[in-house]
């Protein structure tokens, strides 16, 4: 298991013991989320950012709690086994991260000290024909006079309907190769000019159309440098697949102790389920999985916090594929072993699933994910 300090230790304790106070029965999560609609609850978030937990790996200089990515990941993985509905503090984090790396002192004092007291952000990187290709895209930043006129759309951005402000990666040269031209920007939710369309899906409300029409940014609005942005973003993966790993053990875990518990009380043919040979192996063969998941996470968790300005650009792929197909079969496995109750939603098994089946699509791919590790090895 990973190798924590006693504070750190005392952290997840600490975590986890809030989750069981706060959200720890349907009927708390359920009033915490619309009725299980809305993947993230502002109330709960705010609770744990007054205890400095949603900050943990910002700077101390904005309110942040000074940590590294060992207790960020803590945090997270223990928020998501607890139950906790705080769907949007993945993308929060990821882009929080981004601004404290590249941001002007301006953008970091108004935006990483309202993240450390609960704000939400996004960053906003697809297209409709820029998915896995992020490289292909098109929405445009236009220079003029003062500042940047952007006109285009961007989809799948998650949380920007409750979010303070949104990262957008955009081009902003159409002459060089696809990975050039492109800049970060700093928007504000309310600024004119963006329409923010929710999509409908299986997880609830947590995706969103952006449509940009002459929309006006100030140059004080870019983030790091005009041009760079493809290096700037791929200098942050290392942060987001973490933050994905961990998000996705947590999930994980929740989703193997959920459907232990059902499968040491349901009795049929006068015995537990749980003691027949085809369930203990599956959830033996799942116990294993979830453990590699879990060592492969703070292994390169530690090795970030050692190293902070390397690429780990086979590590941070492996994070990303192995705890995500863990998590999605340990949830579609939980489902199958509680049978029709899996499929209730009375139970939690079927929202277990649908969280964790578009883990393995979001962040980059499975199949991206392996064609990265691949070419690591020169194939």
């Amino acid at each position: 298991m990973p190798q924590f300090t006693q504070e750190q230790t005392e952290f997840a304790a600490a975590v986890a013991d809030f989750c069981k106070r706060e959200a720890g029965t349907r009927e708390q999560r359920y009033e915490l989320t619309d009725g299980g609609t809305k993947p993230h609850s502002p109330e709960l978030y705010k609770k744990m950012c007054d205890l400095g937990w949603a900050g943990i790996i910002l700077d101390e200089a904005y309110g942040g709690g000074g940590g590294g990515h060992v207790e960020m990941c803590i945090f997270l993985e223990e928020a998501i086994r607890g139950g906790a509905p705080i769907g949007a503090a993945g993308t929060t984090m990821i882009a929080a991260l981004a601004y404290q790396r590249f941001a002007s002192e301006e953008i970091k004092q108004r935006v990483l000290s309202g993240t450390a007291a609960g704000d939400v952000l996004s960053i906003s990187m697809s297209e409709p024909g820029a998915g896995s290709d992020v490289g292909a895209l098109s929405c445009f930043a236009e220079k003029v006079d003062g500042g940047w006129k952007i006109n285009g759309q961007k989809t799948w951005c998650s949380n920007a309907h409750v979010a303070a402000s949104i990262l957008l990666i955009a081009r902003t040269d159409k002459s060089g190769k696809k990975h050039e031209g492109i800049t970060q920007f700093f928007v504000p939710t309310d600024t004119p000019g963006l329409q923010i369309s929710p999509i409908d899906t299986l997880g609830g409300k947590e995706v969103n159309d952006l449509y940009f029409t002459d929309c006006f940014l100030p140059d004080s609005a870019v983030v790091g440098e005009v041009g760079n942005g493809w290096t700037q973003l791929m200098s942050g993966l290392n942060t987001e697949r973490l933050i994905v790993g961990a998000l996705q053990v947590g999930l994980a875990e929740r989703s193997f102790e959920y459907t232990l518990d059902y499968i040491k009380n349901r009795e049929q043919f006068g015995r537990p389920i749980g003691s027949f040979q085809a369930l203990r192996h599956r959830m033996a063969d799942h116990a294993t999985d979830i453990t590699c998941a879990k060592e492969l996470v703070y292994s390169m968790a530690h090795e970030a916090d050692a190293h902070p300005e390397k690429m780990f650009a086979r590590e941070a792929s492996m994070v990303k594929l192995k705890t995500t197909e863990v998590a999605k079969a340990m949830a579609i496995d939980g489902m199958q072993m509680m049978g029709g109750y899996g499929y209730s939603t009375e139970f939690e098994a079927e929202r277990i699933m649908r969280s964790a089946i578009i883990g393995t699509v979001v962040g980059g791919a499975s199949e991206v994910q392996r064609d990265i590790i691949s070419k690591t090895y020169g194939l």
